[in-house]
């Protein structure tokens, strides 16, 4: 029986390879974000302590240095907020970066499965055709062998 063989397989593995890269690179760039949404999320929690920390100077026996050493974290605090929103902001436009890379290598490796899926089933259709030339062949010479028989005698 004959073998198939893909004569694009080569390419079909490349874009495999491609595609596999590209997923790591997204899980990468996922990772990253998850790291700059839990930094932020800490800096909010730092400065929520330190705006209650703040209420309760404020509410209390006025100490004004330790009220302004307060005021000046809370301000630290956003200005490392806002830097921090940048961050995962990027970290965001990355991931999306990354995932419509993988999109575009997995509808070119999908692409090419069709490709080898339909050379594949022309494949089986040349095997069946040449099959059913061969039957027919042994069916006509076995007719003729038959009726050359049957004449001599």
């Amino acid at each position: 029986m004959a073998k198939f063989s893909y004569r694009m397989q080569n390419i079909l593995d490349i874009k495999l390879k491609m595609e596999n890269q590209a997923k790591i690179a997204y899980g990468m760039a996922n990772a990253k974000l998850m790291a700059e949404q839990e930094k932020l999320q800490k800096i909010l929690i730092r400065r929520a302590g330190y705006e209650r920390q703040s209420r309760d100077l404020v509410s209390g026996s006025l100490n004004l240095t330790d009220i302004r050493e307060c005021k000046r974290a809370i301000d630290v605090m956003k200005s490392l907020q806002r830097t921090q929103m940048m961050h995962v902001h990027n970290a965001e436009k990355e991931v999306e970066r990354k995932r419509a890379a993988l999109n575009e290598v997995m509808v070119e490796r999908k692409t090419h499965e069709n490709l080898k899926e339909k050379a594949f089933e022309q494949f089986k259709q040349e095997l069946l055709s040449a099959e059913g030339k061969e039957i027919d062949e042994l069916v006509s010479y076995s007719y003729h062998d038959d009726a050359d028989s049957a004449q001599e005698t």
